[in-house]
């Protein structure tokens, strides 16, 4: 294998993605829906069928992800140029992108498990790509977390047998109304809220970037983390009106809120771009819990293309760098690499949302939504000041690594990558300004008026505007609160509330003592003194006794022979 087949896999990537984006288009249009049946087995009575469901939502968000994970490998050619295992890592991808492909297209649970425990497996083995210390306990804390949704999904699966189908398309409106139905919504809910990491299960998604960074960029902008929110889109009829849709809007707040506050005080490049997809993953749940679905996939496919921009941008920074990923060593960069820092900065503008670029036309519809759903005054509080906190730790990413002073050391050589990681990265450029605009006329060609008081409707700008006055000031009260005496609070908030220790330490240390237990008081106690001691010594007795009779003594042979063929002339009478 040679590099040339990064390009020829991107290549292929960027021609599906064409003809899904078409079909998804043409599906839109005319408000059809494809239900293709492939029928695997038919053996007497039993009838084995693989389903894909083809509509406009599956097609669209598949060409987006076969969109960017064809730019994120050709980005890899380059940038996994010098790896000793680079042709595993472009294995994993496809097969990642293929398990998130399986799990889009299925309306059946059993399908739907195979792409879910495909992304969980896979997403472990990316994430333990480099193998050190620090990977192995992020793999584990991931694929940990996973399982809960796994877990969830199986016992789903078990429910839907009294339907008689697990084609859940089907029987969404009489699960609402069954007796039990609760307990499937509250299983489908989980299985979301742990694949998209929100609170309290939020503390994998920062742990998990210690896989290289277009692993990165691939997880955070369209696959791993998307998932849960396009089942929870998928199964929303399944809980509307309801208190768990209430409960999942609150959820999202919160993850949003202690992310956001979060990323403010972190100085990890690539830990703050995936604190910022937490936050906007709280977004779309919010906004899926108050009724919206087709907003939630609305920001869900914008969010993709500056997110993965944004991580491809991260990675142009580490290798010039020198694996240095501490915002506080850069500085000044404008000047060093202007086309990369022409490409970070449009697409961190765009995740602020402002006007006219593609963050703007979810977000802000989002927001003027929000007013329109019965909320009360906390719930817009948490939901406004975390959008200010975007554009707050945005601008302070800004600051640190492109506009302060020079801090980092002269042996380093800043400038602008090779042809291919500008390339892959220019196609991202253009979506991040276009892609809003034209899902916008897309998924709503007609336009409906959000009316709304002048203050309410000009309160995004301010939320903007505050929020870059708020992030200058945290740049230049920056020595102030390290070495204050609120230091312990500042740490607090900087740590997601303290969230990957208790979900680590706090978690694993009752598991742990438990198993030390048990293995103390059966494995080297009762079981073994009852078991292995008693058969050792019923043993040893047996073999000392047969070994006294087989002294190689002649007679002793021939009074065996006689004695078997007595007992066989015995038998053979009877």
């Amino acid at each position: 294998m040679n590099f040339s087949l990064f390009i020829a896999s991107s290549f292929i990537l960027l021609l599906m993605s064409l003809s899904f984006l078409f079909l998804g288009s043409l599906l839109l249009f005319k408000g059809t829906v494809i239900f293709l049946e492939l029928h695997l087995l038919n053996y007497n009575s039993l009838d084995l069928v693989m389903i894909f469901l083809l509509d406009w939502m599956s097609n669209l968000f598949m060409g987006v992800v076969c969109l960017i994970s064809s730019m994120v490998v050709f980005y890899s050619n380059s940038y996994m140029s010098k790896d000793v295992n680079k042709n595993r890592f472009l294995i994993l991808v496809i097969l990642f992108v293929l398990s998130m492909m399986l799990m889009i297209v299925s309306p059946n649970m059993i399908s739907i498990l195979l792409g879910w425990d495909g992304l969980g497996l896979i997403s472990y083995l990316l994430v333990t790509y480099y193998q050190n210390e620090k990977s192995f306990n992020a793999g584990m804390l991931t694929i940990m977390s996973n399982r809960i949704g796994d877990a969830a999904i199986l016992m789903c699966i078990a429910w839907m047998l009294n339907f008689g189908s697990w084609n859940f398309y089907f029987y969404l409106n009489y699960v609402k109304y069954d007796d039990f139905g609760g307990l499937m919504i509250m299983l489908v809910i989980l299985a979301g809220m742990t694949k998209s990491a929100q609170i309290p299960f939020c503390s994998w998604l920062p742990a998990a970037m210690a896989a290289p960074t277009p692993v990165s960029a691939l997880v955070h902008s369209s696959t791993l983390v998307t998932a849960g929110v396009y089942l929870l889109i998928r199964f929303q009829p399944l809980f509307m009106g309801t208190s768990a849709s209430i409960c999942l809007m609150f959820i999202g707040m919160i993850t949003m809120f202690i992310s956001g506050l979060g990323a403010n005080f972190e100085f990890d490049l690539k830990k703050i771009i995936a604190l910022s997809t937490l936050s906007q993953l709280g977004l779309m749940m919010m906004i899926l819990g108050a009724g919206f679905e087709i907003l939630a996939f609305f920001h869900l496919l914008s969010h993709a293309f500056f997110k993965s921009l944004l991580f491809l941008c991260a990675g142009i920074l580490i290798h010039s760098f020198k694996d240095i990923q501490d915002i506080r060593m850069m500085g000044n960069i404008i000047k060093f690499m202007p086309l990369t820092s022409t490409f970070f900065n449009v697409s961190n503008l765009a995740l602020c949302g402002l006007p006219f670029l593609t963050g703007f036309y979810s977000k802000d519809l989002i927001l003027e939504m929000v007013f329109l759903t019965n909320l009360n005054m906390i719930s817009l509080f948490l939901c406004f000041v975390s959008t200010g906190f975007t554009v707050c730790y945005s601008v302070r990413v800004m600051y640190w690594s492109f506009f302060s002073e020079v801090n980092m050391t002269s042996l380093i050589n800043i400038h602008d990558e090779d042809w291919i990681m500008s390339k892959s990265m220019l196609t991202l450029f253009f979506m991040s300004i276009f892609g809003g605009s034209s899902l916008m006329w897309a998924m709503m060609p007609t336009n409906e008026m959000v009316y709304l008081p002048y203050y309410l409707k000009i309160l995004v700008l301010y939320l903007i505007l505050g929020g870059i006055i708020i992030g200058i000031l945290i740049n230049y009260l920056y020595m102030w609160i390290k070495f204050s005496s609120k230091f312990e609070l500042i740490n607090f908030m900087g740590s997601i509330w303290f969230m990957p220790f208790i979900s680590t330490y706090g978690m694993n240390s009752l598991f742990l003592n438990l198993g030390l237990n048990v293995k103390k008081n059966l494995d080297y106690g009762w079981s073994e003194n009852l078991l292995v001691y008693n058969i050792q010594n019923s043993l040893n007795y047996l073999i000392s006794y047969f070994q006294l009779m087989h002294k190689n003594f002649i007679k002793i042979y021939l009074l065996i022979f006689v004695m078997w063929i007595m007992c066989l002339i015995f038998m053979m009478n009877m």
